[in-house]
């Protein structure tokens, strides 16, 4: 088949006014960037119109053979308008540390894309780099008033607020700044992390509008004074060039399938270190303009779904109607012991191992009362054998199955799975998050670690104990940092198993997005390179684009 980018290009897209006639959006309603991006300045009041029917797209733990969440996601909101459904669907934007790196984009493949998929994949409206440099001012600032008389008496030891970059550099993780000359600073340890996984990214996508923004954003701690009192990013007192800063970032991005199908793209936390979840902000709004939105959540249910669930909707006051776990035969294969590069032989032997990952995802979302059902992204060498196995499996355990095949056909292999999904959202959701928000914050971690990956337990380092007394009564949800590979905190451990402990090495309070991030195992917030990086194949030729994906 050929390259996703390829099948993109000879596709004919609308204007993106023409897509958002189909959402109730005229042209004053929308800024345009060029003939086919715009962002929504929707000013209607929408506060009186119902909510559409909330569907949320996971999948079992990623793995190197692939699951093709996002193109499940895609093809599904395709499939529900060929079943003439009123469809909006609502993804993440991708960050270019994966693009130039291994993990690729996230505009779906095939025949299931989003599109202007290069533009969306690089720069598309810029959000990214508004959120990089309102991060990179506020280290500035702060680093400013250490050098110009330090009057907000910080400690250089003690700075916690991070530089950024949206792109993968090992090499930035821990670095000295301000060396050599006096004019060039406070001479300091500093690290950066990866713009997706910013605390301002977070907060982008949990702010409600501009206003809520500014208010978290001032209640950032950055760092703390030689007598332990915290600095927040109102003490700096440039909340004002923040919100200048983000004013655009903050309206969602409209764009379209292959199918011409609307898509709001907006907002992109990495699920394994931040949580994972498209803005509120366009959520919401899809929610007011569409009977069924499609969302989904990064990576395997263990950490996107969970934060979803338990951050997302709870900070949002979302009622999700439906979930689909998106899974794939070699993938359950690879987990149970078959080798990468054998995947597309039959092995019912290795399926029947690799199962069980499957069933743990839909045992943690069976836990939110949500209706839910399997998606398995179809390939031409799953064999017979291997799909009536998988689907006898699945079924025994009450939950309904569907071969779903988006990439290959588009909608047209997608109408079960629509039809499925029309089916449970009519069904009763009775979601409820899996814990109170009232509860000491070792009670949270435990029980997302039992409940949500089966460990017997969770196993802390002096330093992580130390500062959960500090803040161990906030009411605030956790967002756990984890690989995303394994159920466990350890990349290499696949399938499902038992009779492990998760590794808790520290924990920080992110005040402004109003969560609590727990680092397990050796979870890094600055992605590296790996030996081949994809941006050695991306090139430009007349004016196309090629290698990308």
């Amino acid at each position: 088949m050929r390259p996703d980018i390829e099948i993109a290009q000879e596709n004919e897209m609308l204007p993106i006014t023409k897509i958002g006639e189909k959402i109730g959006l005229g042209e004053d309603d929308l800024e345009l960037y060029g003939k086919y991006k715009a962002k929504i300045t929707a000013k209607k009041d929408l506060e009186v119109q119902k909510d559409g029917k909330l569907i949320l797209v996971t999948a079992i733990n990623p793995t190197g053979a692939g699951e093709g969440k996002s193109t499940i996601t895609i093809g599904l909101a395709d499939g529900l308008k060929r079943i003439e459904k009123n469809v909006i669907a609502c993804l993440r934007e991708p960050s270019m540390g994966p693009v130039f790196g291994r993990k690729g984009g996230a505009t779906g493949g095939g025949y299931a894309q989003v599109m202007p998929m290069e533009d969306i994949n690089l720069h598309y409206t810029g959000d990214m780099h508004a959120i990089t440099a309102c991060n990179n001012l506020i280290a500035a600032v702060l680093d400013n008033y250490l050098y110009q008389g330090n009057v907000l008496n910080i400690d250089p030891d003690r700075v916690v607020w991070k530089r950024c970059l949206d792109l993968n550099d090992r090499s930035l993780r821990d670095i000295t700044i301000g060396q050599g000359k006096k004019i060039n600073g406070i001479e300091r340890q500093d690290h950066f992390c990866i713009t997706v996984a910013s605390e301002v990214m977070a907060i982008l996508c949990l702010s409600r509008d501009i206003d809520d923004f500014k208010e978290r954003i001032e209640r950032c701690i950055v760092a703390y004074t030689y007598d332990d009192k915290p600095v927040t990013v109102k003490d700096l007192g440039i909340s004002g060039s923040l919100c200048v800063l983000m004013k655009d970032a903050l309206k969602p991005n409209l764009a379209q399938t292959l199918e011409h199908t609307p898509v709001l793209v907006h907002g992109g936390p990495f699920a394994n270190i931040a949580h994972g979840c498209n803005s509120l902000i366009a959520t919401k709004l899809a929610l007011k303009l569409a009977d069924y939105v499609v969302t989904e959540a990064g990576f395997g249910s263990d950490l996107g779904a969970e934060k979803f669930l338990d951050i997302k909707a709870r900070v949002g006051g979302l009622k999700v109607d439906a979930i689909v776990i998106v899974a794939t035969i070699r993938a359950l294969k690879f987990n149970g012991g078959a080798p990468e590069d054998n995947l597309k032989q039959e092995d019912l032997d290795a399926l029947k191992k690799g199962v069980g990952n499957l069933d743990k995802h839909i045992d943690s979302m069976s836990k939110y009362n949500v209706p839910l059902c399997v998606a398995i992204n179809h390939f031409e060498t799953d064999t017979e054998d291997e799909i009536a196995y998988l689907k006898e499996h699945v079924q025994s355990l009450g939950v309904d199955v569907i071969f779903a095949d988006g990439f290959m056909k588009g909608g047209e292999g997608m109408v079960d799975l629509a039809e499925e999904i029309a089916g449970l959202c009519e069904k009763e959701s009775h979601f409820k998050p899996l814990y109170d928000l009232d509860i000491p914050l070792d009670e949270k971690i435990a029980t997302i670690a039992k409940e949500i990956y089966g460990a017997d337990g969770v196993e802390y380092t002096a330093e992580a104990l130390d500062k959960i007394e500090k803040i161990k009564d906030l009411k605030l949800p956790v967002c756990m940092a984890k690989t995303p590979n394994s159920l466990t905190d350890d990349p290499k451990i696949h399938g499902r198993p038992t009779g492990f402990k998760i590794h808790v090495r520290d924990v920080s309070l992110s005040a402004g997005a109003g969560f609590i991030v727990v680092y397990t195992g050796n979870i890094l917030v600055m992605p590296g390179l790996p030996k081949e990086p994809n941006a050695l194949n991306i090139g430009i030729k007349d004016d196309k684009i090629y290698g990308l994906f």
